[in-house]
């Protein structure tokens, strides 16, 4: 008999306030109640006044900041929003979540931080712009972010799941993934796209003409 997996640790937090800030007492009241309730395994509070060396290490300007688990929260966050968070800290929805409102929110900044330092959350960006019904500013900002992965050649990893967006039933889809593909700047995409230039869809032959033009030859 297999014995069960025991239950996910739950997230640790980070809290920074400053004395005089308006909105930090209801969320540290917030934030130790979610402790109480086994929601958050460890809270940690940092006077921002106090420690203003650990704020900057931090990039934090404003209070309050929270962290839960890998999540970085701004502002004020009511408990249920807080509470939230913590619930999907480790899951593949909450990060899709929290990508979504970091673009929505215009902090495609924070988002393209967030990436780069969480790499095996890449896969969450295919799922994203593979999905139509996702809303189209945050497939906007997917795509930003796309893009400026592969202006620093770091859109490797992602080939397999462009390439299966070239299967797609919707033009778009198989449009965007050309589009991306012609970024990556791999002459071994080549051949991925080549069969496209006969696609039934005019937008998509139009896409992989640009994108085959802009890739280097194989060799």
């Amino acid at each position: 008999m297999t014995a069960p997996k025991p239950p996910a640790a739950p997230p640790d937090a980070r809290l920074f306030i400053a004395t005089g800030c308006a909105h930090c007492p209801a969320v540290l009241s917030a934030m130790a109640e979610l402790v109480k309730q086994g929601l958050i395994g460890r809270l940690e509070v940092v006077n921002l006044m106090a420690h203003p060396e650990e704020a900057q290490a931090l990039g934090v300007r404003s209070t309050p900041w929270i962290r839960i688990g890998p999540f970085t929260l701004q502002g004020a966050h009511s408990p249920g929003e807080l509470r939230r968070w913590a619930e999907r800290a480790g899951s593949e929805e909450g990060i899709a979540d929290y990508l979504a409102e970091l673009i929505e929110s215009r902090q495609l900044d924070q988002a393209l931080r967030d990436i780069r330092a969480h790499p095996e959350w890449r896969p969450v960006l295919m799922r994203l712009i593979s999905d139509l019904e996702t809303p189209i500013g945050v497939r906007i900002g997917v795509g930003a972010i796309l893009e400026d992965l592969a202006e620093h050649d770091e859109l490797g990893p992602l080939l397999p799941a462009l390439r299966k967006m070239l299967e797609a039933p919707q033009p778009q889809l198989r449009a965007d993934g050309a589009y991306y593909l012609g970024l990556a700047r791999d002459p071994a995409v080549r051949a991925w796209l080549e069969p496209l230039r006969e696609d039934p869809a005019p937008e998509v032959r139009e896409i992989v003409a640009e994108a085959l033009e802009e890739l280097p030859q194989a060799h």
